[in-house]
């Protein structure tokens, strides 16, 4: 739905001509900032050419190892074997990740890698934790396997047409046969199941793209091998030849269609999950409601005076902010917003599903933001209600979780540094000194302080069992600094948060099959008469301490997360329950504490040995190589273009480009000939580079467009000009950038009617301003704003027959009434003034509504749009004998326009009112009808109009 900003050689051809320079020079969209200039190498193995930069060597050689084995796991399930080379791009951080140029589009924080089909690329980030880089890897390369394997398929069996299976089962694939049916997975099916959101084959459109949408379709990818055999799943994909829908290949291949596959499926999980509740819950009936609606995650208590509160972060209305809410509300009232986040160039993005949050007795909240190149740790003062400081460190790129000490002198966080490591640190607020605790290879998080301020408890992948992705608890002593283990297995023990009583330690555990909550308490040796155990490891680190075996204090079906003590001893917590994430609280654990006793023992903890990925492992050819820009070919295209007037012409248009997207060629051939004669007064040639390799993105290029056009203005007229241009943009952030673009010409304009032609040596120089940080629904903008300033010359520099001034503006505000109301108000305006200024034109559903489209032509424009935005129906579905056609997110609108165009008198003013009705076809296409009423404000037109569009709302 977002444009972004790297320059865009469409655009640039379209500036070409003066007309398309006024018009179409300038475009909305946020800014994909390069902060980084990296220095790419290849690690070539023998089947992938590896891209990375120095700082990652070793864990790009990490991944190698992941891709290599990975290679040799999908060879054997597909039975195939890819015959190129693959390209796979690593960034050690998501950060970097975002800057990405083999894809144009920004990538959203919940992204965790892609496959690219143009060139066939496999980009993938990592986040500190070896065994989720090694699953996306794998889940990337299923991908590539798929692709090749269907293609090959098609071309055995002569099939032109492309043909694929549908997103769920691509991505359920992926997911299946990258990892294990694993709690996550587990959890998200439980809750659509139990809470009847889960939905059959036929109706996954619904879904479609959604973290949903991937887990059921490994689901039910694995409810298919358990039924009818792990090979039935490859014979999907090889029977796809023999019919045109994946319905029907599934019908042929095990007998049951879309509909009966759903009924065997979903029966099946039925029979399966609703005896769980026999000894679980949900959450929302044995938990004390806190919020219901949005996305609301990582709760802490505070006192406000004698006011318990929770603060959280939440998005509920499509931005991630700071709320808090009292936590007994007799009268239910809404969170209350704190700060809003990611609309400002210092809170451009949360991390909400993986960094905590924190305050203190002083009411200072800390957390973590993007700003600019990196995370950036702020604290807020919930009294002056502002952000007091903020804390950036040049070599940690990534910061999660911080804490408070008890003094509130500290802050332990997570951070993740270029090389990719995950690691703790410790920042002193006194001394503004930064103290790196750990420095190795394991993915430690979420510290938290004990009470008296010597000792952090944190969740870490450094035992045995943590190269499977299994996590358990430690201490650090700050004192005596060294590790000590708190709890071992083949679980996933995360955030943990220690009790006012300095005892007890609660944290999220999968251990019965999906994350809840647990606890255990520290017995002290010598104070509770108790002998030591084998489990002391480490002299330094607190030996006489010895932790209990954890109990569950949590028995939900679907997920509890984030426990956090209040200072009563209860507990808040984020419950998942009906595909969200709420805040509940429990009241008095305490009974179940007083299971806390029994010491733990680790039998095989004093044997555990430091685990450890190799670099390469096995037979593999290497080489490293200074990665040099070669070009290939990304998409090639024809048109043909139907003018009423002149006919039919027809081009083409190339686009090259290098491995990782940073330098870009355009080639545009075209030709407006209609007879032998006219071949070259016809010819069009233009060819641009594009390089976006750093922060400033800088275009050039050459062109000759030539021939004969008509407009109202000037009427029939042929025109030759050839020339060259130049175009500068440096984005300030992610939501604001300068551009400047100078084009060089010379014109040659003969109109069929005049005697006399013109010449004119062009220079054309636009400055603009940019600003976008609005926020999208399903058919446009909903809240934030969007606005665009240009101010440019055009002058003939040898002739003087051109001499103009140009000034544009257009300014559009979105003002959210509701969850899903928006008032939209659009103010445009462009000026032209000078000898021989070219006109505007205005008239449409874009601009103008009830007016016949560029039906309004001058030098001087003005408009001001008016609309009021509102859910219409959720979901719609068209019956027929033969199928249906289900559509969704049908939005309405009450609009009001008015402007004109104009030369010298502004005239009569013009505008129209009505009602429209927007719904989103296949994700990228919006279909727009508009019913109204022409106006002059004092009157209004009998006569009803109807205009249909296609189009994003503006």
């Amino acid at each position: 739905m977002k444009k972004i900003q790297s320059i865009t050689p469409l655009v640039l051809f379209m500036t070409l001509s003066l007309a398309g320079m006024l018009e179409g020079q300038y475009y909305f969209g946020r800014n994909k900032v390069h902060y980084h200039q990296f220095r790419w190498q290849i690690l070539k193995t023998r089947h992938f050419d590896i891209y990375f930069y120095p700082e990652m060597e070793e864990l790009a050689e990490i991944g190698a190892s992941f891709a290599e084995v990975s290679y040799q796991y999908l060879q054997d399930k597909f039975n195939h074997t890819v015959l190129r080379r693959i390209p796979l791009v690593f960034y050690s951080t998501h950060f970097h990740f975002e800057q990405t140029n083999t894809l144009p589009y920004l990538i959203p924080p919940g992204v965790g890698g892609f496959f690219e089909f143009m060139k066939g690329r496999v980009v993938v980030p990592s986040d500190g934790n070896l065994d989720h880089f090694r699953r996306v890897i794998r889940h990337e390369l299923v991908h590539v396997f798929q692709k090749s394997y269907v293609s090959r398929i098609l071309k055995d069996h002569r099939i032109l047409t492309p043909r694929s299976a549908p997103l769920w089962f691509t991505e359920g694939l992926a997911e299946y046969w990258a990892e294990d049916w694993d709690p996550e997975a587990e959890m998200v099916i439980r809750d659509a199941v139990l809470n009847h959101t889960i939905l059959p084959i036929h109706q996954m459109d619904q879904i479609y793209g959604t973290f949903l949408m991937y887990k059921q379709g490994q689901s039910i990818l694995k409810f298919i091998a358990e039924q009818y055999g792990d090979e039935k799943i490859l014979r999907l994909m090889q029977n796809i030849w023999k019919a045109e829908t994946f319905n029907e290949v599934m019908e042929m291949t095990l007998g049951k269609d879309y509909k009966a596959l759903s009924e065997a499926w979903l029966y099946a999980l039925k029979k399966r999950m609703y005896p769980l509740l026999d000894d679980k819950d949900l959450p929302r009936m044995v938990t004390l409601k806190i919020t219901d609606r949005g996305y609301n995650i990582m709760p802490v208590f505070y006192r406000d005076g004698r006011k318990p509160m929770v603060v959280f972060v939440a998005n509920r209305d499509g931005y991630s902010s700071l709320y808090w809410k009292p936590i007994v509300d007799h009268e239910e009232k809404k969170p209350e917003l704190l700060l809003k986040g990611e609309n400002t160039a210092d809170l451009e993005s949360f991390h909400m599903q993986r960094s905590r949050i924190d305050v203190d007795q002083r009411g200072r909240i800390v957390f973590v933001a993007k700003s600019g190149p990196q995370d950036v740790i702020y604290i807020y003062d919930i009294r002056q209600r502002k952000i007091v400081s903020d804390y950036r460190f040049p070599r940690v790129i990534s910061i999660f979780s911080p804490s408070w000490s008890p003094d509130g002198e500290r802050i332990a966080f997570t951070g993740l540094d270029r090389a990719g490591w995950s690691d703790l640190y410790v920042l002193d607020l006194k001394s503004a000194q930064l103290r790196r605790l750990i420095n190795d290879h394991y993915d430690d998080r979420d510290p938290d302080w004990s009470p008296d301020g010597r000792m952090l408890v944190f969740s870490s992948d450094r035992t045995s069992v943590g190269r499977d992705g299994y996590r358990n608890l430690f201490l650090f002593n700050l004192d005596h600094p060294g590790i000590r283990y708190l709890t071992f297995g083949h679980c996933r023990d995360e955030s943990p948060s220690w009790a006012p009583d300095g005892k007890t330690i609660a944290f999220s555990s999968d251990r019965d099959g999906v994350s809840n909550v647990w606890a255990l308490t520290l017995r002290h040796r010598v104070s509770d008469g108790l002998q030591p155990t084998r489990s002391d490891l480490n002299d330094g680190v607190e030996a006489s301490i010895m932790p209990t075996e954890p109990i569950q204090l949590t028995h939900f079906a679907t997920g509890g997360f984030n426990p956090a003590w209040t200072d009563s001893m209860d507990l808040l917590l984020t419950a998942f329950e009906k595909v969200g994430f709420q805040i509940r609280f429990l009241e008095r654990p305490k009974e179940k504490l007083k299971a806390l006793r029994r010491i733990a023992s680790f039998p095989d903890v004093e044997q555990d040995e430091p685990w450890y990925f190799p670099r390469l492992e096995g037979d593999v050819e290497t080489s490293r190589i200074r990665y040099r820009r070669k070009f290939s070919l990304d998409f090639a295209q024809s048109q043909v273009i139907q003018d009423p007037i002149y006919g039919t012409s027809g081009g083409g248009q190339i686009v090259v480009t290098d491995m990782l997207g940073d330098e870009q060629y355009y080639f545009l051939l075209f030709n407006t000939a209609q007879t032998r004669s006219e071949f070259w007064d016809g010819f069009n040639i233009a060819v641009t580079r594009v390089d976006l390799s750093r922060r400033v993105n800088y275009a050039m290029g050459l062109y000759r467009l030539a021939g004969r056009y008509y407009n109202r203005y000037e009427g029939y007229f042929y025109e030759n000009r050839y020339g060259g241009f130049g175009s500068i943009s440096y984005p300030l952030n992610q939501f604001n950038r300068v551009e400047t673009n100078l084009n060089i010409r010379y014109s040659e304009k003969d109109w069929t009617f005049r005697s006399r032609p013109r010449e004119a040596f062009l220079l054309s120089n636009f400055v603009s301003f940019t600003r976008d940080n609005s926020l999208w629904g399903p058919t446009g903008p909903m809240d934030g704003e969007r606005m665009n300033f240009t101010l440019g010359n055009t002058v003939d520099v040898i002739h003087s027959n051109v001499n103009f001034t140009t000034v544009m503006f257009d300014v559009r505000k979105y003002f959210r009434l509701g969850a899903r109301i928006a008032h939209a108000v659009r103010l445009w305006g462009q000026f032209n003034q000078g000898k021989e200024a070219l006109p505007f034109f205005m008239g449409g559903a874009w601009d103008l509504r009830g007016y016949r489209l560029w039906s309004l032509w001058g030098t001087k424009l003005f408009l001001i749009s008016n609309e009021f935005r509102f859910p219409f129906l959720d979901q719609f579905y068209l019956g027929f004998p033969f199928g249906g056609i289900g559509f969704s997110s049908i939005r309405g609108a009450l609009f009001v326009d008015a402007g004109n165009v104009w030369d010298d008198d502004f005239g009569e003013l013009k505008g129209s009112l009505g009602f429209g009705i927007r719904f989103r076809l296949g994700g990228y296409l919006v279909l727009r009808l508009d019913v109204g009423r022409r106006t002059n404000f004092k009157r209004i037109e009998r006569e009803t109009f109807t205009q249909f569009f296609f189009g994003w709302d503006f």
